[in-house]
């Protein structure tokens, strides 16, 4: 391969980023519990995260990273509690009967919520391994920088639509109505998820 394949890296970050994990289902959950700007907010730091991994990926620390596996224990360890909390905030929520409302102080909120999804990113390990993967089958080894920034710019851009999207798509108004007559199975979904995928993280291997 002498030449980067965009078409290859877009198809295949597009299909990965917008598949239900973790981090869009957070985003989905949040947008419709808090709403758009909240939404945005949780998306916002979902971003940064696959953007530090993007980039270290990109700079050949998925190898180095790979290549020490302790590494990836912690993080594999890190993120299934984090999971496994959000699933038990989740189950907390469905048979919470106080009403939903967006918080008085947003930009705290905000803050937090960007924190949180910056995090749910950060303790995914499997990220890394795949944009790791990612730029090895769609970007020769002799790319000059200034390529490799496209690359990332282009996987950034992908991101952003995604996550974004999934903000704005799961605040608007129909959304949040159904989410709040069905409060009760959305949160149980999430819980189930969440705790699913914690319990996956902690039982598989890295490399799966």
């Amino acid at each position: 391969m002498e030449e980067i394949n965009y078409l290859l890296i877009v198809l295949a970050a597009l299909a990965a980023i917008a598949s239900p994990g973790p981090a869009t289902l957070a985003i989905a959950g949040t947008s419709m519990n808090q709403g758009r700007y909240l939404g945005l907010a949780m998306a916002a730091g979902v971003l940064t995260g696959s953007l530090v991994w993007s980039t270290s990926a990109a700079f050949g620390l998925a190898a180095i990273l790979h290549a020490n596996v302790w590494f990836f224990e912690i993080l594999r360890y890190c993120g299934a509690l984090y999971l496994l909390y959000l699933a038990l905030k989740s189950l907390h929520s469905a048979f919470n009967s106080r009403q939903l409302s967006l918080p008085e102080n947003k930009a705290a909120s905000a803050r937090n919520n960007y924190f949180k999804g910056l995090l749910i990113h950060l303790t995914n390990p499997k990220a890394i391994l795949f944009f790791g993967s990612l730029y090895s089958i769609g970007v020769p080894a002799t790319v000059s920088p200034p390529a490799l920034l496209s690359v990332i710019l282009v996987v950034g851009a992908v991101s952003s639509l995604v996550f974004l999207g999934y903000a704005v798509l799961f605040s608007n108004g129909t959304a949040r109505r159904v989410y709040l007559k069905s409060k009760v199975v959305f949160e149980s979904v999430f819980s189930m998820f969440f705790g699913a995928a914690s319990f996956k993280l902690l039982t598989s291997r890295i490399g799966e």
